[in-house]
């Protein structure tokens, strides 16, 4: 897949091309069953199937003070769009400079002339150009003054997840307590909403996988190695959102490995807190990986993988009750860990 930042990058002549645009933050279920019929649709015609997103988030520049967090950085969003097929990601800077464009400006400059769009595919709710000026009317205007279709993209709904019977894989099982009677879309918010409550199982079950933060192994207080639970901790700057505070089953994965090598991605429990036992402020994130004492991480970039909640942050009364916790959270990761049957492959 190419990967351009600016139009200077694309090919003179590149085109015909089907083309959407939109934020894809955490690239879910539903970005994936609409970015796959659009690659095949792309196929069927011998065009090429290109996406056209941002960095930051317009709401990051427009309303930084109330954006959202962001579910994936922006590796990891080029990495699950490219699993999609796309032949093409525009990635575009979002600025205030950007923003300004009008409508025709930025679909002439960019969709027509720059990307060749023989095809837009828009949400009945798509918006573009300075003030959000452009909606799915001005597109199909703009698609009869420039010679290109407009295919309208429906919202799509998680379907209700069948009854908890025996033969019912985990997954299933999973998708029967998201998915609600009201058939909810598919959609960024929702994994927001989900892992703000530490449910990381309901949000994979929206994602299609494990959600995962990516960071720098930094130095620590060594606190845990003290406990006997020695711990790589990342930098305050981590990609990804955060799960509410907690202990979590899930996987380290080493970024700069090889997918197949020895110990490129390991079981681990991993705590996101403030390690209130020890009067902590700051909020920390950090992983024990099981039954290891011998790993040197420091500096590498890494992902952590959710699999599972396994309680709540809490303040222990003793250091010998946190460690006997700390035994047991160790204990159930393993377990829920071995039933997964190891983690899914890397993106």
């Amino acid at each position: 897949m190419h990967r351009w930042t600016e139009l200077a990058q694309v090919p003179p002549g590149f085109g015909p091309s089907v083309v959407t645009l939109g934020n894809f933050d955490g690239v879910h279920r539903g970005h994936r069953s609409v970015l796959t019929r659009m690659v095949a649709d792309a196929r069927a015609i011998g065009a090429q199937a290109v996406a056209v997103t941002f960095s930051p988030h317009p709401a990051q520049v427009h309303h930084p003070e109330t954006a959202a967090p962001l579910l994936t950085g922006v590796e990891d969003r080029l990495s699950l769009l490219e699993r999609t097929g796309l032949d093409a990601v525009l990635l575009l800077e979002y600025t205030l400079d950007f923003a300004r464009q009008s409508p025709e400006e930025f679909v002439s400059r960019y969709l027509v002339r720059g990307l060749g769009a023989r095809t837009v595919v828009v949400g009945r709710d798509v918006r573009f150009g300075w003030g959000n000026a452009g909606d799915l009317a001005t597109m199909n205007k703009l698609g009869e003054q420039y010679g290109f279709t407009v295919e309208v993209i429906e919202d799509l709904a998680s379907q209700p997840g069948p009854d908890a019977r025996p033969g019912r894989t985990p997954q299933e099982q999973r998708l029967r307590h998201v998915a609600d009677p009201s058939h909810r879309r598919w959609s960024s918010t929702w994994v927001r909403e989900l892992l703000a409550e530490g449910r990381v199982a309901e949000a994979a079950t929206v994602l299609g996988r494990p959600h995962r933060v990516r960071g720098v192994v930094v130095h620590g207080d060594a606190r845990g190695r003290e406990l006997g639970f020695p711990t790589a901790n990342l930098a305050t700057e981590v990609a990804g959102m955060l799960p509410a505070d907690g202990v979590y089953a899930g996987w380290l994965r080493r970024l700069a490995l090889p997918t197949d090598a020895q110990d490129a991605v390991l079981p681990a429990a991993i705590s996101i807190g403030t390690n209130p036992t020890f009067d902590g402020v700051a909020r920390r994130v950090e992983a024990y990986v099981l039954d290891r004492t011998d790993l040197d991480l420091y500096d590498e970039e890494v992902a952590f993988e959710f699999l599972a909640h396994l309680r709540p942050t809490l303040r222990f009364d003793s250091v010998d009750d946190l460690i006997a916790t700390m035994h047991g959270d160790v204990d159930r990761a393993r377990g829920l860990l071995a039933d997964a049957g190891g983690a899914p492959a890397d993106w």
